[in-house]
C-alpha cells in the first residue's frame, strides 16, 4: 500500500508550485496513471516518493508518504553509469543476483517472456535493445521482491509486440504500479486510476485531481463536464449582460437628469439623488453577482502553432531514393538489401521489433537529407541531444542569429508550446524529454522544413498533447519519413508503412 497526505512540491529554480495538497492511497492490484504537460513535475513527485534525496537538488517537497512493501523504481532514462555495465553487473548490483536460486531466476525471466541466458550476459547495457533494456531493469525490480512498482514511461523505446506485452505484465502485477506513461493504448488498457497534474493561467496555479477510473472513461467524463461547464458559463453571463446593460441605461439616465437639473428645483434634485442610491446599490449587487458566475473551464489545452506558408512539396519531386547492400552496427548485420523510395508528400513510417537496425538506418538516411540543397530537413533523432546541445537556452536554439526579430518569433511560437518565460532562459539540460520534443518541433516549423525525418516524435509528448501534435503532423504540406511504436500515431498520421526485416525493407498493406 502506498499512501500520500497533503504533498506540495515547488521548483526552487523558478519557484513555480509543481504539486499542490495531493492526497490518495494505493492499494495492491491497482494501477495509477500519472498524467499530465510536459514539465508539470510527474517524474519530480515519482522520483520523491521513491527517494526525496533525488529532487533535493531542484525542488523543495512537504506532506507524508506513507509506504508499506518495497518500493521499486524504473527510471525514464537508464543511468548514465549504468550504460557501460555489463547485464550481469548491472542485476548484480541492483538486486544481488548472484546470491539467488535458479528458480527464483527462472520464474522471473518467464514472467518477463526472457530468456534466463540473457542474465549473465555480458554486453554492456546501453547496447541493448529498448525492449531488452526496461525487462532487464523490470528484472532486477522482481528479483528485489518489490511490492510497490514506481514506473517513469516503461513504454518508452518499446515495439508494438512488447507494448502489448507491457499491458500483460501490469495488469498481473499483484502489487500497486503507480507509472507515467505517453502511450495512450497503454493507459486504456491498464491504469483504473488517474493522478492528473495540471497547470493553468499560464503555469501560476497547479491543480491536481484524483480519479477512481481508467483513463477513456476520465477523459470522456472530463470533455463531458468542461461542455456542460462552458454552455452554462455562457448562458450565465449572456444573461448577466442583458442585466449590466439595464443597469447602464438606468444610471446613465439618471447621470444625465442630475447634470441636466438647475437649481430652482430642489425637490426633483433630491427625488434623482435618492434615484440615484437605488441605482448604485443595483450596481453593488451586480458586481457581486459577477463574482458568483460559473466559469469558464480552465485546462491546459495543446495549442500548437501552424505550418508556414510555401512549404509544399510537388507530388513529383522524388524526396529520397535509397539503397544500401548491408546495414550494419559493426559487426553485426542487422539487414541487407534495403531500398526506399519515396516521391512527394508522402507520410511514411518504418515498423519493426526494438534492435532490428530502425534508428541506425535512420541515422545513415539523415546523412544524406540533411545535406541536400533542394530540401530543406528536419531530424528528431530519437536521443535529443544529438539533435540539440543541452546547454543552450530554448531561444538561443530557435534563434541561433539573436536578431531582435527572430528571438520575438522565437519567444512568441515558445509561448504557443506552454513555455513559461522562466523555462525560456532556462538550459534545455533542466527540460522535460516533452518540452525537448517541442523545440526540435519548433525548429522544423521556423525553418520552414518540407522534410521530416522523425525517430518516435511522440514518444516524450503527454497523452494530453498527443492528438494535437498528431493532427499537426497530419496537417504538414510536406513528406514524413519516420520510425514509430506508437499505435495512435501509425494509424492517424502516416498511411505508408513498411517493416524492416533481415532482407529489408517489407511495404505493409492495410
Amino acid at each position: 500500500m502506498l499512501i500520500l497526505r497533503n504533498v506540495t512540491i515547488r521548483s526552487r529554480k523558478d519557484d513555480r508550485l509543481l504539486v499542490d495538497d495531493l492526497s490518495f492511497t494505493l492499494h495492491a492490484g491497482e494501477r495509477a496513471a500519472l498524467i499530465g504537460e510536459e514539465g508539470n513535475g510527474k517524474s519530480t513527485l515519482l522520483k520523491w516518493i521513491f527517494d526525496p534525496k533525488m529532487v533535493e537538488g531542484y525542488a523543495e517537497a512537504s506532506g507524508q508518504c506513507v509506504v508499506d512493501g518495497k518500493l521499486g523504481y524504473l527510471p525514464q532514462e537508464l543511468p548514465g553509469e549504468d550504460t557501460d555495465l555489463p547485464v550481469c553487473a548491472y542485476l548484480e548490483g541492483a538486486c544481488g543476483y548472484y546470491t539467488l536460486s535458479p528458480r527464483e531466476v527462472n520464474d522471473v525471466a518467464h514472467r518477463l517472456g526472457l530468456s534466463p541466458a540473457l542474465f549473465d550476459e555480458t554486453r554492456p547495457m546501453g547496447t541493448l535493445s529498448g525492449g531488452e533494456r526496461v525487462k532487464v531493469q523490470l528484472a532486477a525490480l522482481l528479483l528485489s521482491r518489490c511490492d510497490i512498482l514506481l514506473l517513469d514511461e516503461p513504454s518508452n523505446d518499446l515495439d508494438i509486440e512488447t507494448l502489448e506485452w507491457l499491458s500483460g505484465f501490469m495488469n498481473a502485477f499483484p502489487g500497486a504500479v503507480l507509472y507515467i506513461s505517453h502511450d495512450e493504448v497503454l493507459l486504456e488498457e491498464t491504469a483504473d486510476t488517474i493522478v492528473h497534474l495540471e497547470q493553468v493561467r499560464r503555469k501560476t496555479i497547479c491543480r491536481c485531481t484524483v480519479s477512481r477510473e481508467g483513463y477513456r472513461a476520465y477523459m470522456d467524463q472530463r470533455a463531458r463536464q468542461f461542455a456542460h461547464q462552458e454552455q452554462v458559463a455562457r448562458f450565465e453571463k449572456a444573461d448577466f449582460q442583458k442585466k449590466k446593460d439595464r443597469y447602464l441605461s438606468i444610471y446613465n439616465a439618471v447621470e444625465h437628469a442630475q447634470e441636466s437639473l438647475t437649481r430652482q428645483d430642489p425637490s426633483t434634485g433630491r427625488l434623482l439623488k435618492k434615484k440615484m442610491h437605488t441605482v448604485k446599490s443595483m450596481g453593488r449587487r451586480l458586481d457581486k453577482e459577477e463574482e458568483s458566475l460559473t466559469q469558464l473551464p480552465e485546462a491546459e489545452w495543446a495549442i500548437l502553432p501552424k505550418w508556414e506558408p510555401g512549404i509544399e512539396l510537388s507530388r513529383g519531386k522524388v524526396v529520397l531514393d535509397y539503397s544500401l547492400d548491408e546495414l550494419r552496427i559493426e559487426d553485426r548485420l542487422l539487414s541487407q538489401d534495403v531500398h526506399l523510395k519515396i516521391v512527394g508528400p508522402e507520410k511514411v513510417c518504418i515498423l519493426g521489433p526494438n534492435g532490428c537496425g530502425k534508428s541506425t538506418l535512420m541515422d545513415q538516411i539523415a546523412q544524406e537529407l540533411l545535406s541536400r540543397k533542394d530540401i530543406r530537413c528536419t531530424y528528431m533523432p530519437q536521443r535529443y541531444g544529438e539533435g540539440v546541445s543541452y546547454g543552450m537556452k530554448p531561444e538561443e536554439y530557435l534563434a541561433p542569429d539573436g536578431d531582435k526579430e527572430s528571438v520575438t518569433k522565437a519567444r512568441i511560437y515558445l509561448g504557443s508550446m506552454k513555455y513559461t518565460t522562466e523555462e525560456m532562459s532556462h538550459p534545455v539540460s533542466d527540460l522535460s524529454g516533452g518540452q525537448r520534443a517541442k523545440l526540435l518541433l519548433l525548429k522544423a516549423i521556423l525553418n520552414k522544413s518540407n522534410v521530416l525525418l522523425l525517430d518516435e516524435p511522440t514518444r516524450n509528448f503527454s497523452p494530453l498533447s498527443c492528438p494535437a501534435v498528431r493532427q499537426l503532423l497530419v496537417s504538414f504540406p510536406g513528406c514524413i519519413l519516420s520510425v514509430s511504436h506508437d499505435r495512435r500515431y501509425i494509424e492517424e498520421v502516416t498511411p505508408v508503412l513498411y517493416t524492416l526485416t533481415e532482407n529489408g525493407l517489407k511495404r505493409i498493406y492495410r
